[in-house]
């Protein structure tokens, strides 16, 4: 680390440190003043930079000749020794291979394929929405938020409807991160349960292709030769897990956001116009993933800073989506907002293929909201996840009433 560079007093791996991004003035504090700094080695993890300024990170992202994500792209990986899928699964691989297997799911996240699942979409989220405002109100997590990605992602990947639930509480249990043994016990045991599930689907699927994820991947060929069997249920893995998080973490947050701020809630009612800056409002302030971390393959220097080869630096976006640089008063939750050009959805070679599909997912709960619900406001405590890698509630209680 070079001498002048500011060292973070805190463990950001720490999920105490993550309940919410606005409840963090650290941030702020960073991109002031230090906004490239070193979090320093605790124990047998090895220390690691911390970027928090927009232009900083939005340079990371595309520089993918220095920075690597073939270690790895979660801090908790990276911390411990690298992802034992990287150079396999498409966001822990590098170009060139990463371009070539993302051309081979491209076709399933078109402008045509997205308008197909919309339908189904639409109408799961109307009977969702319906059926909580009959209730009175429930957990909108539970009753909404989680099902919606679930319902898309699995039509992606023609998950037949028996399994869907499984499905659901397998993604759960895969993502949890509470810090304890048991936790992480559960966690891997549904990564597993997740892997043999698909291993089980390519066969039919090799036989009898459709249109769906798994039979893209199962058939394709990346660089002239076939997808490994591990490249395509690894890849599958990938697509309902980060497909699940994003929209269940920011639909939810979306919600909660507009009962903390009325008088945006009062002007998405009015006007239906602001649909489109809504979605990116939600997606800028919810930032579901916190950050994503590469690995220096070569010395450099940022903004005075010496980074060295072998070093893990991460990308913090909740901090790069509050960036008083680029966005005019960040802490202010305002619909109408534009230009909006956050970094939700990652930025350069490796923006989130699902990125279309998370907004269809966004736009379509946002109208039935509009078109369903009258009165809203919370019905109890929101719990929030704890997570280092994810930011967001786990349950959200709310009353509702009918729109008049």
């Amino acid at each position: 680390m070079t001498a002048a560079c500011h060292t973070i007093p805190f463990a950001l791996i720490d999920p105490a440190v993550h309940p919410d991004p606005d409840a963090c003035d650290a941030w702020r504090d960073l991109r002031g003043t230090h906004p490239v700094a070193w979090c320093e080695a605790d124990g047998d993890r090895p220390g690691f930079w911390v970027i928090t300024r927009y232009q900083d990170i939005a340079a990371v992202y595309r520089d993918t000749a220095r920075l690597s994500s073939e270690q790895g792209n979660m801090l908790g990986t990276l911390l411990t020794g690298g992802d034992p899928a990287g150079g396999r699964m498409l966001v822990v691989t590098d170009p060139p291979r990463h371009s070539a297997v993302r051309k081979v799911l491209q076709g399933a996240f078109s402008a045509r394929a997205m308008a197909q699942i919309a339908d189904g979409v639409r109408a799961a989220t109307k009977g969702l929405v319906a059926a909580v405002v009959d209730a009175g109100g429930g957990d909108f997590v539970a009753d909404v938020a989680a099902q919606i990605p679930l319902m898309a992602i699995c039509e992606l990947l023609d998950v037949p409807p028996a399994d869907r639930t499984l499905m659901l509480d397998l993604t759960m249990a895969a993502m949890g991160e509470d810090g304890t043994p048991e936790a992480a016990e559960a966690a891997a045991d549904a990564q597993e349960d997740i892997l043999l599930y698909y291993a089980g689907l390519l066969p039919g699927r090799r036989e009898f292709p459709g249109e769906d994820v798994v039979s893209l991947l199962a058939n394709g060929e990346a660089g002239g030769t076939p997808l490994s069997d591990a490249e395509v249920l690894l890849n599958c893995y990938n697509i309902i897990i980060g497909g699940d998080e994003t929209t269940r973490l920011s639909s939810a947050g979306a919600v909660l956001a507009l009962i903390e701020h009325p008088e945006q809630w009062r002007r998405l009612r009015q006007d239906e116009g602001l649909l489109d800056s809504a979605v990116e409002e939600v997606l800028r302030w919810t930032t579901p993933v916190t950050h994503l971390g590469r690995t220096a393959t070569t010395d450099l220097t940022l903004r005075g800073c010496d980074i060295k080869a072998g070093d893990i630096v991460t990308l913090w976006n909740t901090s790069a989506n509050r960036d008083e640089a680029v966005f005019a008063d960040p802490y202010r939750f305002d619909l109408a907002r534009t230009p909006n050009r956050h970094l939700t959805l990652g930025h350069g070679p490796h923006f989130c293929l699902g990125g279309p599909l998370a907004r269809v997912e966004l736009r379509v709960m946002l109208e039935e909201l509009r078109h369903q619900v009258g009165g809203l406001e919370l019905a109890g405590p929101v719990e929030r996840i704890r997570s280092s890698f994810l930011t967001g509630v786990s349950r959200l209680p709310v009353r509702c009433t009918a729109a008049g």
